[in-house]
């Protein structure tokens, strides 16, 4: 009852959150949703229109553009998950580290952070994901090594705040351990603001994935995955524009959900709000 009357009072975040939920079982049922088999190549039906044997027509391989679509949910959704992963546990982490124990740590941590903010970010993480080669884990390591800063900046700020109140001058009076004081009185304070901000780096993470896949430093064919369909799509974009309007419609459609639903849960958890 608890449950239904706080999603009934935060009607905004309940919205988000059916359409996140939604969002997340076209990927999870892909299989059971798409029509046909997104890999299937039939050559005979290449850049197929709209029409009622492919709603969204075809590509260059006569694959059912569609069921790529739905199977990009799968890609986009699980690589974008595992990125905001990544940095928020890795930024996290190495900011309470810097935060708390200061000194040498801290000036090592933060100078190698500043050297990543020097560089523009999806630059840097082309120059890394070119090393690597292209492929999306690759990808998810090469935006992890130039986003962490985020959020190790973030949590740092915090620790020195909380450092400095008197439950924890307490706790090191009474002979608590450093794990525990981390563990009991520090993160637990800095928790919400960190995943607030995870909710609210979603959209963002999963257009940096697709800006790495569209030039090529991503998913490869034929991995049915929104960045790369528009890269295959955009030497089609007169003759069949449909190959770059539906995957950048999934796009806009996903981003635009989590990234109202990260805003409506950091309004939800924001002390100053009423």
């Amino acid at each position: 009852m608890k449950g239904l009357k706080f999603l009934a009072q935060h009607k905004q975040f309940t919205l988000f959150l059916i359409l996140a939920l939604a969002a997340v079982a076209v990927a999870v049922f892909a299989p059971w949703i798409a029509p046909k088999d997104p890999y299937d190549a039939v050559m005979t039906d290449s850049l197929q229109a709209p029409g009622d044997d492919y709603l969204c027509g075809t590509d260059k391989m006569g694959r059912d553009v569609l069921s790529r679509v739905i199977y990009g949910t799968r890609t986009s959704l699980i690589m974008t998950l595992c990125l905001v992963a990544v940095i928020f546990v890795l930024g996290t982490l190495v900011g309470i580290l810097a935060g708390y124990f200061g000194g040498v740590m801290d000036a090592v941590i933060m100078r190698i952070a500043d050297m990543c903010i020097s560089f523009p970010g999806l630059v840097l993480a082309i120059a890394i994901a070119g090393m690597l080669g292209p492929n999306m884990v690759n990808a998810v390591i090469a935006i992890s090594a130039v986003s962490w800063t985020k959020y190790a900046r973030l949590s740092r700020s915090m620790v020195l705040k909380i450092r400095k109140c008197q439950y924890i001058e307490a706790a090191v009076s009474t002979g608590t351990t450093t794990g525990n004081i981390l563990l009991k009185y520090v993160v637990p304070n800095m928790i919400t603001t960190m995943v607030v901000t995870a909710a609210t780096d979603m959209g963002s993470m999963m257009l940096e994935l697709a800006s790495l896949s569209f030039l090529g430093f991503g998913a490869t064919a034929p991995t049915p995955e929104w960045g790369l369909m528009l890269n295959e799509g955009r030497t089609y974009i007169a003759k069949a524009p449909w190959l770059m309007i539906y995957p950048g419609i999934a796009i806009v459609i996903v981003v635009i959900i989590f990234n109202m639903l990260g805003d409506s849960l950091r309004d939800i958890l924001d002390p100053r709000q009423e």
